[in-house]
């Protein structure tokens, strides 16, 4: 269960920094208000700890301020696009790959608590 949900946030985390010039992403950045130098800085960091997370070779404490910054960044996501957007299905995308950090989260530890029995 680790890997699966693991798996599936780096998909769709990772890949993003090949987009992160697109005109749909800046778009996106210019549509809900925020400035160019933060679009590239949330850029470069979600590839960074995307990487954190799938490289099985990174100290436990270092995953968890990974999880932490998705965790702030997913919820951050959502309650800009419910600010500008308002209630709208799509404002609450964000929250798929929160449930998805989650589940990545929890069994992160669970497979931790069994490698130290």
């Amino acid at each position: 269960m680790f890997w699966i949900s693991t798996a599936l946030l780096a998909l769709f985390i990772l890949p993003g920094i090949f987009f992160a010039g697109s005109e749909m992403a800046l778009e996106g950045t210019k549509h809900l208000g925020l400035p160019m130098w933060f679009h590239w800085e949330l850029s470069i960091g979600k590839f960074i700890g995307g990487l954190i997370l799938v490289l099985p070779f990174i100290p436990a404490r270092v995953k968890e301020w990974a999880y932490v910054a998705f965790g702030i960044d997913f919820i951050s996501a959502t309650i800009a696009l419910v600010a500008v957007d308002g209630f709208v299905p799509m404002s609450f995308f964000p929250m798929i790959t929160f449930v998805l950090l989650i589940i990545s989260y929890v069994t992160f530890h669970k497979l931790r608590e069994k490698a130290t029995v």
